[in-house]
């Protein structure tokens, strides 16, 4: 008779133990703007310890952290333009991890859609998502309801957030306030900070331009026009040393200059009365 050469289930008395799967678990962090990123312990490491002391509390399961860091400091959570998180999402596709671990989950994502094109991509590579601080099973439907309630929150923050930041910029440029970024034609940063001043010389160059545009009634005649005279656009030094501006007078400059506010006052002090028809 012949023997049954299927394998036979070990005695219950064996010795053998069996294999543990390793989980290889990559840690995602991210923190929206640079402030305080130069610190010894900074908010990346604040996540990122939370995240490892997670990965150790499963290390029965089989969990490890992988080696490489996936770090994005200075990065806003609306959109999916970040490095870490693009090195992230081509290691799932080249299946090098297993898990992605974050301490909170508007740390991945703070937009709804781009949430759901990453877990899109977690799913069709078999890679599990795990957020530290919020407990949930992706796999039943009210873990996946309970997650987009969370990301409904995540996002309306944001949203909040840009709102108050450009009501906080307005109002500060309606009182004269300096609120960074590129110095424009006509006015100088105070040295002492917090505001801009009149550059004499420039505001003349500007009160010609509004005149130009009286006289000539539309953008690319006033645009010719200033090529002639050799008119350019600001120029300055920036922190670092490095002379910007200077370069001929492109249409939309042109165009962003006859529009904008501070520029209206340059002509409202040669009392040039402007047009408020739209430009064209």
């Amino acid at each position: 008779m012949a023997r049954n050469s299927a394998p036979r289930s070990p005695a219950s008395g064996s010795n053998e133990v069996p294999v543990r799967r390793v989980l290889r678990c990559a840690i995602y962090t991210r923190k929206s703007t640079e402030e305080g990123l130069q610190q010894e312990f900074n908010s990346l490491d604040t996540q990122r310890e939370a995240a490892e002391a997670f990965v150790v509390s499963q290390k029965q399961e089989g969990w490890q952290v992988v080696a490489d860091h996936f770090d994005d400091g200075g990065y806003t959570g609306g959109n999916m333009d970040r490095p870490a998180l693009k090195r992230l999402l081509a290691a799932v596709e080249t299946r090098s991890v297993d898990c992605v671990v974050v301490y909170k989950v508007d740390r991945l994502s703070r937009s709804l859609m781009d949430f759901a094109r990453i877990i899109e991509v977690f799913d069709q590579n078999g890679v599990s998502f795990v957020s530290v601080t919020q407990q949930f099973n992706m796999t039943t439907s009210i873990g996946r309801l309970t997650l987009n309630i969370l990301l409904s929150f995540a996002q309306f923050e944001r949203e909040i957030i840009s709102e108050r930041t450009r009501d906080k910029m307005s109002a500060a440029r309606r009182k004269g306030k300096w609120i960074g970024g590129h110095p424009v034609l006509g006015y100088d940063i105070d040295p002492k900070g917090g505001r801009i001043i009149v550059n004499p010389e420039e505001a003349e160059q500007v009160r010609t331009l509004f005149g130009l545009y009286l006289e000539l009634g539309s953008l690319l005649p006033v645009l010719q026009e200033a090529e002639r005279r050799g008119l350019l656009t600001k120029q300055w030094t920036g922190e670092d040393g490095k002379v910007r501006g200077g370069e001929r007078i492109s249409k939309g400059t042109m165009h962003g200059i006859l529009t904008n506010v501070s520029m209206r006052r340059q002509a409202a002090l040669a009392k040039v009365q402007l047009p408020y028809r739209s430009m064209p």
